[in-house]
């Protein structure tokens, strides 16, 4: 049995040649395509319908143990910073890296917030001593009168030593069942773990080893206890009583300010901060200015409007 051969057209081999890379230009073209028309899923704040922290809220500071004046001056000036209307700042501000924070309680139909510095009370004598509980913080908090009425900042001084410090925190908020209060509390972390809590103010402890910024305002400890302040202020007032605004679960939620780790200006990725000011004197980095001159370098914060962190430069 034979074979019947039958004839076949055959094309030129440059139109062979040609057809082959129309082909394979298609298939790159349409993977382009597809690649631009991804999106990663947004980092969405879900509100819980909790209670937040509207209106006038006056912060009080419990300074415990031994702080300079120019450090509290460094940190009281910051809170002055966020609502500042007869002081006119130069922009970017810190009151407008504040008005993230506000988009977010009016989103949920509140009114803005409005920082008020009340009460100041210092402790130089360590009356509970110089390594602390987690429960000594709500105790100090609970001493500052004026608690009931709004936000209480328990600040440490740098030999104090509080449970958890360093090793899985830098601070944290709470707060109190009692007087229905709030409360915030930092460390200063410039002699015990400044390249964990005092970044990028200090060579990090772990990752890229790059040269540390220097601090807006002179001090590490102080500069760096502002950037905690700031992240745990936004976290407060817009999820104070773990039922506000937050993503993930309960027990380990994401706030507006610490679901933008490391993130200070534009291009930040891990061991670099991101573009930002700097001082042509002093030669230090910053991204917010304040009242009378001061700056600031604060985290970025998850923008509601556009659900991405923005560092307000």
């Amino acid at each position: 049995m034979g074979f019947k051969q039958t004839s076949k057209t055959t094309l030129p081999l440059a139109l062979v040649v040609l057809l082959i890379h129309l082909t394979l230009l298609t298939q790159c073209l349409a993977t382009r395509k597809l690649a631009s028309l991804y999106q990663p899923p947004p980092n969405l704040l879900k509100y819980h319908k909790g209670a937040l922290l509207e209106g006038d809220l006056h912060v009080s500071i419990f300074w415990y143990g031994k702080f300079s004046s120019s450090q509290k001056s460094i940190i009281s000036d910051f809170l002055l910073s966020l609502n500042s209307p007869s002081q006119p700042q130069e922009q970017p501000s810190v009151s407008e890296w504040w008005k993230i924070v506000d988009s977010l309680i009016q989103k949920a139909g509140k009114s803005p917030t409005r920082i008020l510095l009340s009460t100041q009370i210092t402790d130089e004598t360590y009356s509970l001593g110089k390594t602390l509980k987690r429960s000594d913080i709500s105790t100090l908090a609970r001493g500052v009168k004026s608690a009931s009425a709004g936000l209480t900042l328990v600040l440490t001084s740098e030999d104090v030593a509080v449970d958890g410090f360093c090793m899985s925190n830098c601070g944290f908020h709470g707060s109190d069942a009692e007087t229905k209060s709030v409360f915030i509390w930092v460390g200063n972390s410039v002699s015990q773990c400044p390249g964990q809590c005092a970044w990028p103010f200090h060579q990090p402890l772990y990752g890229p080893q790059t040269p540390p910024l220097i601090a807006p305002n002179g001090d590490v400890g102080a500069d760096g206890m502002v950037i905690n302040i700031a992240s745990l202020l936004a976290g407060a007032v817009t999820n104070p009583f773990g039922n506000g605004y937050y993503q993930g679960p309960t027990d380990a939620p994401l706030e507006v300010a610490s679901a933008c780790p490391g993130i200070y200006g534009k291009g930040a990725y891990p061991g670099y901060a991101g573009e930002l000011l700097q001082d042509p004197t002093s030669k230090c980095s910053y991204n917010a200015h304040g009242v009378d001159g001061r700056k600031y370098l604060l985290p970025a914060l998850l923008d509601p409007e556009t659900s991405t962190c923005s560092t307000i430069m």
